[in-house]
């Protein structure tokens, strides 16, 4: 059975690896500059590597590469293909980009002497590689696969699992520094690393609902519907509740990145129109993100019963 790709599933995928590819050196460039030779620790393999090449003087892209390789291998056995086959990439250039990265720069010293900056710079490009990894359905690895691993079989949320594993990692990283300084520069690092990721993944996906009423609601609704990108609104029929009479009210969801050209919209139109905002948690459907379920999970519900 010969499997077709459209031109524009394969634009995606073009783009999904060059931005994993751009991802993945950011976080090379954050792991091997600067937290590595400032023995500073981080999570996952990458902090395992990091313990093995201080304690033992192992080439951390060596560690790191055939750790991900057994955990992978247990992975592909578990979630199947599909889960892997971006994240194999993702570990691929992680690897490649840590051996070029380490060639050139075999001894970098910059901020040597400012351990708690480098922490955070080095956490800036860690969170900005995963966040981009993540955001175009790629991966780096290591506490993603134990965490997806966990999560098929027990109902633990993949952020405490990678929290857990991360924290206990960082804290074995005191066994070859002997120094719980630099242990707590590597709970720093987790931090920081943790909140730019949310804040890469979630920049794009953040919404804003509006409620629009408006004598003029057809304009509006007309309006909303030819703009670019084209986006729905919902009518509602309402009452006014000090003056009786009947009203219309849109409701209208878009990125939080398009608010301004609502208002601007809103404005041209009428400017009389009384409009609220407010965040939405999660937008799912057509133009928005797509529905989180557990596919196979639900047929073997319905099969069961």
């Amino acid at each position: 059975m010969k499997v077709k790709l459209s031109k524009n599933t394969l634009y995606r995928e073009i783009i999904d690896c060059i931005m994993i590819t751009i991802g993945m050196f950011s976080y090379a460039v954050g792991w091997t500059i600067f937290l590595l030779p400032n023995n500073i620790g981080n999570g996952g393999v990458a902090g395992l590597s990091s313990i093995f090449y201080w304690g033992l003087n192992i080439p951390v892209s060596v560690t790191y590469f055939i750790m991900n390789a057994v955990l992978l291998a247990v992975a592909l056995r578990i979630l199947g293909l599909k889960f892997c086959i971006k994240t194999i990439y993702g570990v691929l250039m992680v690897t490649l980009a840590t051996g070029l990265l380490r060639s050139f720069f075999p001894h970098p010293t910059l901020l040597h002497d400012e351990p708690f900056v480098t922490a955070i710079i080095g956490a800036l490009f860690c969170g900005i590689g995963l966040g981009f990894g993540l955001s175009y359905n790629g991966s780096s690895g290591g506490s993603d696969i134990v965490a997806a691993i966990i999560n098929k079989y027990h109902d633990v949320s993949f952020g405490r699992v990678i929290l857990l594993v991360d924290m206990i990692i960082v804290t074995l990283s005191y066994l070859v520094l002997h120094s719980w300084e630099q242990v707590i520069y590597g709970y720093v690092c987790l931090v920081v690393t943790s909140f730019v990721l949310d804040q890469v993944v979630n920049s794009g996906r953040r919404s804003v609902q509006f409620l629009i009423i408006s004598d003029r609601y057809e304009e509006i609704s007309d309006y909303v519907g030819n703009a670019t990108p084209p986006r729905g609104c919902t009518l509602l029929d309402g009452i006014g509740g000090y003056s009786g009479l009947p009203v219309k009210a849109l409701i209208l969801v878009v990125r939080q990145r398009e608010a301004h050209q609502v208002y601007r919209m809103i404005d041209d139109i009428d400017p009389n129109a009384f409009v609220t905002q407010s965040q939405v948690m999660g937008v799912y459907g057509k133009g928005f993100d797509k529905f989180k379920v557990k596919h196979k999970a639900r047929k073997e519900k319905e099969i069961g019963k």
